[in-house]
């Protein structure tokens, strides 16, 4: 698979991330990036579209990341979901990890984390 077929969820509730995130993705490539404000929009744009990588944020309004992942991953065990917070919360994060998170990304994600990560989903 190639990073240009690569189909890339952001899910943030800050527009500011998403924007970013998104600059940086279409930067190295990435066709097609679907952008979703909070775990529950993510849930259903997940459902519609099934993107290859999602990049969740953890602390969010109406559904956490946590709870947005549990529900993507009920959809699709083979989901890559990578979660993403600043704020340094361990538990948040050992709940991520347990509910089968691809990976974890603190913030602010860098351009060389991100860019690594998508190379690695691509393989």
């Amino acid at each position: 698979m190639s990073v240009e077929s690569l189909k890339v969820m952001i899910c943030d509730d800050s527009m500011l991330v998403r924007k970013k995130l998104t600059a940086v993705l279409t930067s190295l490539g990435v066709a097609e990036i679907i952008e979703a404000a909070d775990g529950e929009q993510a849930v259903e744009k997940f459902k519609e579209s099934s993107p290859d990588l999602t990049l969740m944020d953890i602390v969010m309004p109406n559904m956490s990341g946590v709870e947005a992942l549990k529900a993507i991953l009920a959809v699709n065990p083979k989901a890559k979901v990578v979660m993403a917070s600043s704020v340094g919360t361990q538990e948040n994060l050992k709940e991520a990890i347990k509910a089968g998170a691809y990976d974890f990304l603190q913030k602010p994600i860098s351009d060389d984390q991100l860019k690594t990560l998508v190379a690695r989903v691509a393989k």
